[in-house]
């Protein structure tokens, strides 16, 4: 191992052209769109906060409650079937 490493120079030469015809970061003739109606994030009521928060625990309580009632089904498989 020697100590006078020379560092990396780079000479700027493509060894693999990544570009891929037809992708949409490739398209130069494509629009930017400057619009910040897409990027704006709507501001929610009270109301509307609180019917999200509980859809959103309703929706993971079921789901919760399909992976307990299948545990269920399978502890009372082995118990009365398997065993």
């Amino acid at each position: 191992m020697s100590k006078d490493k020379q560092p990396f120079e780079d000479d700027g030469r493509t060894i693999a052209n990544m570009d891929i015809p037809g992708m949409p970061w490739y398209n130069p003739e494509r629009k930017k769109k400057n619009d910040s109606s897409e990027n704006a994030i709507e501001q929610l009521s009270r109301e509307g906060q609180r019917a999200m928060t509980g859809g959103v625990l309703l929706a993971s309580l079921l789901v919760g409650g399909v992976f307990v009632l299948g545990f269920l089904l399978f502890i009372l498989f082995c118990i009365y079937v398997w065993f």
